[in-house]
């Protein structure tokens, strides 16, 4: 009955073994990295402690601790929620129910915005940056670390996840800089911005039900829900952040599959100059949308 399991006496080796074999059968796509992690987290050891930690036998403790997270894993939730942090731009982040598991493909509006300010010779001067939809700071606090002379504010209609945002802000050392309000997009901010960012949720409604069970059962359902097209976000968003840009500065959002011409639509219905050709991610997906409030 326990053939598989992490059991008292077994070697970290054994263990991690033995996890990654169960993970596989159990369809987990990155079963042996998985596997590491959360062997790491029980043990409190890197890559480089578990291989010298190779022959080490487990505790009863640790056996049972690592069942329990095995458990969890194979149920479908992912590991940085298992884990509650995820690394985002290179910074750790925690993540509560609140937030979404920020993924490697919102990276690619940090990248987008980034060359927006460049462009427009910006990177060197005071910004003004404002996150709208934040969740857990991902965007903004990504941001931030690279640009010393900005300040920004994030903004969420959740209360968690502006608690989340400023925990993360203050561990990152970037408190000074951030400062997180609940409301819902750019409602409750003042003042124009060299720059605005946002993740909004896109997932047509109906889609949600198909959705990966570690995005559908384990994300915040109005973190993800667009409306009947996935573009219901982007209608209030779009023309609250365009008000709200300063001459010449730009708006990045973040798009869904097939959205990028109906989002450039908006973006040019609002008054914006949509900026060149959106920005794909690694899976060639036209990820990141900009647009820029051209000095009238």
């Amino acid at each position: 009955m326990n053939a598989g399991k992490s059991l008292p006496g077994q070697s970290v080796e054994a263990a991690r073994r033995s996890l990654t074999s169960r993970f596989k059968s159990g369809g987990v796509d990155s079963a042996e990295l998985d596997a590491r992690m959360l062997a790491g987290a029980v043990l409190a050891l890197d890559l480089t402690g578990m291989i010298a930690a190779a022959n080490r036998r487990l505790t009863v403790e640790e056996s049972a601790r690592l069942e329990v997270l095995a458990q969890r894993r194979l149920s479908g939730e992912p590991v940085a929620r298992i884990l509650g942090v995820k690394e985002f731009w290179g910074l750790p982040l925690r993540l509560s129910d609140a937030t979404l598991v920020p993924r490697p493909d919102t990276e690619t509006v940090v990248e987008l915005a980034l060359d927006m300010l460049r462009a427009g010779g910006a990177l060197d001067r005071r910004l003004r940056i404002a996150d709208l939809g934040t969740g857990s700071g991902a965007i903004l606090l990504a941001l931030l670390s690279e640009l010393p002379n900005a300040g920004g504010f994030g903004t969420d209609i959740s209360a968690a996840a502006v608690d989340t945002a400023t925990g993360n802000a203050a561990r990152l050392a970037l408190s000074d800089r951030a400062t997180f309000i609940a409301c819902d997009y750019a409602s409750g901010l003042s003042g124009a911005f060299d720059l605005i960012v946002s993740n909004p949720p896109y997932i047509r409604s109906a889609d949600i039900a198909s959705l990966a069970t570690e995005v559908r059962d384990h994300d915040p359902p109005a973190a993800l829900d667009g409306g009947a097209d996935g573009l219901d976000g982007y209608r209030t968003l779009i023309p609250q952040a365009a008000a709200a840009l300063a001459p010449g500065g730009a708006l990045v959002v973040e798009a869904g599959l097939g959205q990028s011409a109906e989002i450039e639509g908006l973006m040019t219905a609002a008054g914006l100059t949509v900026a060149g050709q959106p920005r794909a991610d690694l899976a060639g997906i036209r990820r990141a949308v900009a647009g820029r409030q051209l000095p009238r």
